[in-house]
């Protein structure tokens, strides 16, 4: 698997290809805005139809990350669900997944904004957790503490290749936040251009670009949003 190896606030850390994110040194795997049971929700208030095997597929994509990675522990970076009573929600067999992936590891669910809160899944519940140096939680803050890690605005970026503009979901980092992109199949995205995102990252923060093969990009160098 390619992966894209960096320095965040002292912390070595791998981008993998799926928008998750491998700490080697605590065994760690972070994954953000799952969303869980989207279809199911969307469906229950008459949105448009989506496919209803998005959750088997972002199951199927954690699956293989915890298998390359072998990470002992999981933070899931909030909004993980996205509709009430999920246990009730999802199909027997993704239940089944997921208890197998949380069997033997430290699993930690973050709240996010979209999350109903504790649920009969297994696992902890917190609000936001330290491993120092780093610090996880599900919104970055106005004002950070040195080596937050976040998710909620599920990034993406446009590179422009070869005559052509590719668009994907991205990493932004720079010396003191790291925002993740959404790891959840069919969450869309926000460009990182948008003023919501440029207000929180410095002038020389970079992005990682999700994909087959992930690569750095400085932000200011990447597609404007148009």
């Amino acid at each position: 698997m390619n992966t894209y190896e960096f320095e965040f606030c002292t912390a070595a850390l791998k981008a993998l290809p799926s928008g998750a994110l491998f700490w080697p040194a605590q065994s760690l795997l972070v994954v953000s805005d799952l969303h869980l049971g989207k279809s199911a929700r969307v469906a229950r208030f008459g949105g448009a139809q989506l496919p209803p095997y998005e959750t088997a597929e972002t199951l199927s994509r954690l699956a293989n990350d915890l298998a390359y990675t072998d990470a002992k522990r999981v933070i899931c970076l909030g909004d993980s669900f996205d509709t009430l009573n999920i246990q009730y929600v999802l199909p027997e067999a993704d239940l089944l997944t997921l208890t197998t992936l949380q069997a033997g590891r430290d699993w930690i669910w973050i709240e996010g904004n979209h999350d109903p809160g504790p649920v009969a899944l297994g696992g902890t519940h917190r609000a936001e957790i330290a491993l120092e140096p780093l610090h996880f939680l599900h919104i970055a803050r106005d004002i950070p503490n040195r080596g937050e890690v976040s998710g909620h605005y599920h990034p993406k970026a446009t590179l422009s290749l070869k005559g052509r503009q590719l668009t994907r979901p991205c990493f932004l980092f720079d010396d003191t936040r790291l925002i993740m992109p959404a790891y959840g199949a069919f969450t869309g995205g926000l460009h990182c251009h948008n003023p919501a995102l440029t207000r929180l990252m410095s002038s020389d923060a970079h992005a990682i670009l999700t994909g087959p093969k992930p690569c750095k990009i400085p932000m200011h160098s990447l597609v404007p949003l148009s």
